[in-house]
């Protein structure tokens, strides 16, 4: 049994869709990229599967058709990370990563003792622990995602929908965030589906990569099995012309570089001209 599937999923904001007939599925443990370019349906992707945006299709979660759960029993399996926090008040950080046990509290239960020191243990994984009391207003928009990244930590949701997660941080916290997000699906055989910007971050930490272009998939990529050559085929389809290439780093493991060779030839076509 898949550990989660989507069929036949459409949806959008008004009478004509923006995603159609999406299906796919996401093994267990694993992390699974969404590259596409703007307006292509990542974002309306994400919010479908969480129930924000009504859809027609079916979502199952390890067996489970989520459209059958009402929207307690979903926040309880499922943790959604948009772009943008949405909190807008003064707050604690700490609070804010307390936030991540409300689907398993009752009405009027605050969180324990217990609970304050796992929140502790998450702010101090991601670096914010010198935060914890700090205003969450008052930190950068990177510091932002971290701390959301942290209350969806202490949620121990089975499936971690993330967008965009590393457009607000910087090049060192980039690489710190996949492997954050990756090193949770492996420790708690879950699953992350995550949109990404930046393309050369999702082909060195996804295990698989599914292409979205005008609200329909059209390939799926396995970093870790295919070839360079059809690689660079389907992410031209999005990108335009592209090459990829292996860095190798000082410790002997190989990266992968993603090149945008058609920017690189039209500046060499201007400076001939020139």
């Amino acid at each position: 049994m898949s550990f989660f599937t989507t069929k036949n999923i459409s949806a959008g904001y008004g009478k004509d869709p923006i995603i159609k007939d999406i299906s796919f599925e996401i093994k267990e443990s694993s992390l699974v990229g969404i590259l596409g370019a703007n307006g292509s349906g990542k974002t309306t992707l994400l919010k479908a599967i969480c129930g924000i945006l009504p859809h027609v299709g079916v979502c199952t979660l390890e067996g489970c058709e989520l459209e059958k759960l009402s929207s307690k029993q979903i926040a309880n399996l499922i943790s959604y990370i948009p772009q943008k926090s949405g909190i807008s008040i003064d707050i604690s950080v700490l609070d804010v990563v307390l936030m991540g046990f409300n689907p398993k509290l009752h009405l009027l239960e605050y969180p324990n003792q217990e609970m304050k020191k796992i929140a502790l243990e998450a702010l101090k994984e991601v670096d914010l622990i010198e935060k914890a009391e700090k205003n969450f207003m008052h930190l950068s928009e990177g510091q932002k995602q971290l701390c959301i990244l942290a209350r969806t930590i202490v949620a121990s949701s089975r499936l971690l929908l993330l967008d965009e997660p590393e457009s607000a941080l910087d090049f060192n916290y980039r690489y710190r965030m996949l492997s954050l997000i990756k090193n949770y699906t492996k420790k708690n055989q879950s699953s992350a589906f995550v949109t990404l910007h930046d393309p050369s971050l999702a082909l060195n930490y996804c295990d698989s990569l599914i292409l979205l272009s005008d609200g329909q998939i059209i390939g799926k990529i396995y970093p870790g099995s295919d070839t360079i050559d059809k690689m660079e085929e389907m992410l031209s389809i999005i990108y335009g012309k592209v090459s990829l290439q292996y860095a190798v780093r000082k410790n002997g493991c190989r990266q992968l570089v993603l090149l945008n060779e058609e920017i690189y030839e039209n500046s060499n076509k201007n400076n001939l001209l020139g």
